[in-house]
């Protein structure tokens, strides 16, 4: 029986995240603080950083958000590639985009003794900007807007918006690893399938025609 990646991390993830609110002391040797890392060489918390969350909306949203499109992109990946190749490039996607997303983060904030950061969100996002690609056209519902939202017009947005908060830092949200998130789940998608690019621009020239 073949197990989901989906699920796996999912319950890692939610399993992890539970564990820490009740153990201060493992959550502060998980959580990225780019101080401590630059001086004592913890890289090790781009990764872990990954599998804790603030509270429980914060763990619900980034769950919901990773299990309902990342279905989508494990599908084509494992049909593409097969399950070896499909689930190494699938974790690559999904990690990869949790490291990478917080490298800006750790150059903005390594002389921020304060400074901690936490939760999957540049993960989420790669896996979300990547299933966008697959289908541009899908309706998206954002509380409370009682209508979907095409995909494609989601994703600009949403990189406008992160891109904007970002340079802001008017909040305690990490919008710098949605917004790098997005783009290495952009770029990793279309390098590995390359032939995506054209369809994705061919179906939104069919929706809006």
């Amino acid at each position: 029986m073949e197990i989901s990646p989906t699920l796996v991390l999912t319950v890692l993830t939610v399993g992890i995240s539970l564990y820490a609110w009740s153990n201060a002391s493992f959550l502060d040797s998980w959580i990225l603080e780019p101080y401590r890392v630059k001086r004592h060489n913890d890289y090790y918390r781009f990764i872990t950083s990954g599998f804790l969350h603030a509270d429980f909306g914060h763990l619900l949203f980034n769950m919901l958000a990773f299990y309902s499109f990342s279905q989508v992109v494990e599908t084509i990946f494992f049909s593409v590639f097969g399950p070896t190749a499909g689930l190494l490039y699938f974790l690559l996607l999904y990690l990869g985009g949790i490291i990478l997303s917080d490298i800006p983060t750790y150059l903005r904030h390594r002389d921020d003794p304060n400074y901690r950061s936490l939760g999957a969100s540049g993960g989420v996002a790669s896996v979300v900007f990547s299933a966008i690609l697959f289908n541009p056209t899908a309706g998206i519902r954002i509380f409370p807007i009682p209508v979907a939202i095409p995909g494609f017009i989601f994703g600009f947005l949403y990189l406008a918006y992160s891109y904007y908060m970002g340079r802001r830092r008017g909040d305690n949200i990490n919008h710098d690893a949605h917004f790098y998130g997005a783009l290495y789940g952009i770029v990793l998608t279309l390098i590995l399938l390359p032939q995506v690019g054209p369809l994705f621009f061919e179906k939104i020239r069919e929706f809006i025609n």
